[in-house]
C-alpha cells in the first residue's frame, strides 16, 4: 500500500509515490506556461493544468501498479489563484495566480466600505491583491456577464478532487487563502459573500485536511491505470503541506521554504489575532494539522535574486558549468568569503511579502566600493535574503509566536554555505532534510490518514521525516550579524522616499 502526494505549483506540477515508511516510489513532474497578456495579469490555463496533473499522477502512480499499488491522493496546491465554471462546467476565463496585481483599486475600494479591521477579524489576512476576493470583485467589475454566469468556484486542489472524485471539497486550511473564509467558525463568510454577491452554493463544501472525500470516478481510474477504490484526500495549501512534510508537527518550529520565494510556516495552538500580526500583515488560519493555526512569512524575492546576478553578471560560471557538468550556482558560492560582508542588500525586487505588502518597491544594493569583490556582493545577495526573514521572525515573536527551531527545503537547502549564513543570522538552529519534495510528502500523509492507515500525523512525521545535518549558529558570526542587521532593519523606511520619487521618473 503506497500513498500519492501531488504538489500543484505557479509553473508546473509534480507527483511522488511513497511506501509506508515514506520512501519515494517514484515520482514524475510536468511543466506548463504562465500566461500574461498585460503587464501585471498573470494568469494560468486550468484546462492545461488538470491534463498535466492527470499525466503525473498516470505516470507515477503506473510505475508502482505492480509492486505497492497506490491506495490514497492527497494534493498539496498553490493558494489563492482559482477556476471558474459555468453551468455546464465550461471554463469561464483563465485562473488568475498570486502575483496579479491587476485588482489593486478592487483592494481599495473594499477595505473602504466593508472596512480592514473588520475583513482581517473574519478572515485572520490581510487584504493583497494575491487572494481572490479582490480578483473576484475585478472579474464583476470588468466582466459582469461573466461574473453572472460563475455556478462553481475552485483553487487548484479542489478543482483536482472534482475531476478525479465528481465531489467539490476543499480544506479549512486552503478555503482560508482566498479570504472567504471565516476562520473563527470555520466556514464561508456570509458577510464577506453578501459584500461581493457571491452565492455560497457555488463554492465548495468544507472540511478538514485529511478527510476522505470519496473514490476515484470509473473512467478516471482508467484514464490513470489506477484501481477504482483509490481514495482522494482533502489536502491543503502548499506552504502547510511543505511544512508538514518537513515535520512541522506542533510550536516552536518552523518550516523554510528556499526557493524562488522566501517562506517560513510555523505552527501555534492559538487563533492569533492581534495588533501586532495585522501590522505586519501576518495572517492566521487553520493548520492542516488539526487544533493548530499557522500563518506565511514570507519575501517575494528569494531564490530568483540569486538567478538574476548569475544570469547578468555570472556568465563565466555559466559556461564553466557547461563545460564541466558542474552546477553554477555552486561556482558561484564557492569562493564567497567566510565572515560577515559589511554591504547591504535590500531584496525587494519584486513586490514585497510581509510586513510591507507593497507590489512596487525596489531594491538595493549599499555599502560597494572600488575594492568590493564579486563574491563579496554574492555573499551579500545572500545575506540579505536572509536579513528579511529575520525581521519576519522578530516580527512573530513580538506577536507570540516564538520559533526555535527551523526545518529548511528547497534549491536553497542543499547548499551548506547558504545554510550556514542562515543559522548565524537568524540565530537558530537549522536542520536540512533528506526529502527534496516536501510538500508532496505532506500531501501524502493527508492521504494515508484519510484511508485510516495514518493515526497520528505525529508519529508519521517522525517516521517519514529524515533529517541530514542540524546547522548551528557560530557565536562569532551572530554577534556580527546583528550588528548589521540592526542596519538593515532602518534600510526599507529610509529608501522607501526616494523609491517613490524614482517611481515618478519618466
Amino acid at each position: 500500500m503506497s500513498y500519492l502526494g501531488v504538489d500543484i505549483g505557479t509553473t508546473g506540477c509534480k507527483a511522488v509515490v511513497f511506501d509506508r515508511t515514506g520512501q519515494v516510489l517514484s515520482q514524475s513532474y510536468c511543466e506548463y506556461q504562465t500566461i500574461s497578456p498585460k503587464q501585471g495579469w498573470f494568469e494560468l490555463n486550468s484546462h492545461n493544468i488538470l491534463i498535466s496533473c492527470k499525466k503525473v499522477i498516470a505516470q507515477a502512480g503506473g510505475q508502482t501498479k505492480n509492486t505497492d499499488p497506490v491506495a490514497a491522493i492527497g494534493i498539496s496546491s498553490q493558494g489563492e489563484a482559482f477556476t471558474l465554471l459555468d453551468k455546464n462546467d465550461k471554463y469561464l476565463c483563465n485562473a488568475m495566480v498570486s502575483f496579479d496585481t491587476r485588482s489593486q483599486a478592487q483592494v481599495e475600494e473594499f477595505c473602504r466600505s466593508f472596512g480592514s479591521q473588520k475583513l482581517y477579524q473574519i478572515t485572520g489576512h490581510s487584504a493583497h491583491t494575491l487572494f481572490s476576493l479582490f480578483k473576484l470583485l475585478w472579474i464583476k467589475q470588468n466582466y459582469p456577464k461573466l461574473f453572472d454566469n460563475i455556478r462553481r468556484f475552485f483553487c487548484f486542489g479542489d478543482l483536482l478532487t472534482y475531476e478525479l472524485t465528481g465531489q467539490s471539497v476543499i480544506s479549512y486550511n486552503l478555503a482560508a487563502r482566498t479570504m472567504l473564509f471565516d476562520i473563527n467558525h470555520l466556514c464561508w463568510s456570509q458577510e464577506i459573500l453578501y459584500a461581493i454577491g457571491i452565492d455560497k452554493t457555488i463554492l465548495p463544501k468544507l472540511a478538514p485536511s485529511g478527510y476522505c472525500v470519496g473514490e476515484l470516478k470509473s473512467n478516471i481510474a482508467d484514464e490513470l491505470g489506477l484501481a477504482k477504490n483509490v481514495t482522494v484526500a482533502t489536502g491543503g495549501h502548499d506552504q502547510s503541506c511543505g511544512a508538514l512534510g518537513v515535520g512541522v508537527i506542533g510550536p516552536g518550529t518552523a518550516a523554510y521554504s528556499i526557493g524562488t520565494v522566501e517562506c517560513l510556516t510555523p505552527a501555534f495552538k492559538e487563533c492569533i489575532l492581534n495588533k501586532s500580526m495585522q501590522a505586519s500583515n501576518l495572517a492566521t488560519y487553520p493548520y492542516i494539522v488539526e487544533n493548530l493555526y499557522t500563518t506565511v512569512a514570507f519575501n517575494m524575492t528569494g531564490g530568483n535574486l540569486l538567478r538574476w546576478y548569475r544570469n547578468n553578471f555570472g556568465q563565466y560560471e555559466i559556461q564553466l558549468a557547461q563545460k564541466t557538468g558542474k552546477d553554477s550556482y555552486d561556482l558561484l558560492l564557492k569562493d564567497i568569503p567566510n565572515k560577515p560582508t559589511s554591504i547591504m542588500v535590500l531584496p525587494h525586487f519584486t513586490s514585497t511579502g510581509t510586513p510591507y505588502f507593497n507590489p512596487s518597491p525596489a531594491g538595493a544594493i549599499i555599502g560597494l566600493n572600488l575594492n568590493t569583490s564579486k563574491e563579496q556582493v554574492i555573499k551579500a545577495i545572500l545575506e540579505g535574503l536572509t536579513y528579511e526573514i529575520r525581521l519576519n521572525l522578530e516580527l512573530l515573536k513580538k506577536a507570540g509566536i516564538d520559533i526555535t527551531s527551523i526545518r529548511a527545503f528547497g534549491g536553497g537547502a542543499k547548499s551548506s554555505a547558504w545554510m550556514q549564513i542562515k543559522t548565524d543570522i537568524l540565530n537558530v538552529p537549522i536542520t536540512s532534510l533528506a526529502v527534496t519534495e516536501a510538500g508532496c510528502l505532506g500531501a501524502a500523509m493527508l492521504a494515508g490518514k484519510s484511508c485510516g492507515e495514518i493515526t497520528s500525523l505525529a508519529d508519521y512525521s517522525k517516521l517519514w521525516v529524515k533529517p541530514i545535518r542540524v546547522y548551528e549558529p557560530s557565536a562569532k558570526n551572530v554577534e556580527q550579524y546583528k550588528e548589521r542587521f540592526e542596519i538593515y532593519s532602518k534600510l526599507y523606511d529610509t529608501i522607501a522616499p526616494l523609491n517613490e520619487m524614482i517611481k515618478k521618473l519618466k
